[in-house]
């Protein structure tokens, strides 16, 4: 899919924070103001600012939103699903859904990263599926099974499958996800988003070659993290 269509959402600020950042916003206005009018002294106002600025400046920066754009060829190639850190990379007994093993890749997201989550791959989403569940620490291996998260399988233009879980952590309360059943995706393209801390894993077929290592900064979109093995389709002249 060299020639892909592109179906971008340029955003700068997340739509997921629009309201949340909107409403603080009047909010601590309104409550600056009133510290103003209040005291005589404007040490109040100041240290309110000061703390509550920060905070508001600090949500800010968690809901931006880059706009970014993966200019490489991208058949075979599996980009990275959010920023972030990579804190798993191993062969794992996928039983969900496959049945067997495949090369696992996760990227933990702190508060501090951006939230938006990134297709990592071109193709056909088979199916979204959303499991309730517990808040441990998104870092924990515990946590790819037992935290809440939502599951999109994805099937590549060669008819490999890859697996995408957004997985809900400690501070995280809510998955956003909006990739749909039957619809084509593609690398550039908003899969979701988390708020606060969390996790994506991408399950991929073995033989797959890892590109990052333990410990590596990710960025969204950009960042390649695999190749999946070559499959080779016949040709049309061939059949």
């Amino acid at each position: 899919m060299g020639r892909r269509i592109k179906k971008l959402k340029k955003i700068r600020i997340h739509r997921e924070g629009t309201d949340d950042l909107l409403y603080t916003l009047f909010g601590l206005i309104a409550v600056a103001v009133i510290l103003w009018r209040s005291f005589n002294s404007p040490i109040p106002f100041i240290i309110f600012l000061v703390i509550f600025g920060t905070a508001w400046l600090l949500l800010l920066n968690f809901y931006r939103c880059p706009i970014r754009y993966f200019n490489n060829d991208t058949d075979d190639v599996v980009v990275a699903p959010a920023d972030g850190k990579v804190v798993v990379i191993e062969e794992v007994q996928e039983n969900t859904y496959f049945h067997d093993r495949r090369l696992m890749i996760s990227i933990f997201m702190s508060p501090l990263n951006v939230h938006a989550n990134w297709f990592p791959v071109d193709g056909l989403v088979k199916f979204v599926k959303h499991f309730n569940g517990n808040y441990h620490k998104a870092w924990l291996p515990k946590a790819s099974e037992e935290n809440e998260h939502a599951d999109i399988m994805i099937e590549t233009p060669d008819g490999q499958e890859v697996l995408v879980r957004q997985i809900a952590g400690a501070i995280a309360r809510r998955i956003v996800t909006y990739a749909k059943e039957g619809e084509d995706c593609y690398i550039d393209e908003h899969l979701g988003f988390i708020k606060m801390g969390s996790r994506v894993d991408v399950f991929l077929p073995l033989g797959s070659e890892p590109m990052v290592y333990m410990g590596q900064s990710t960025t969204g979109d950009l960042t390649v993290i695999a190749k999946m093995p070559l499959i080779e389709t016949p040709d049309e002249d061939q059949m």
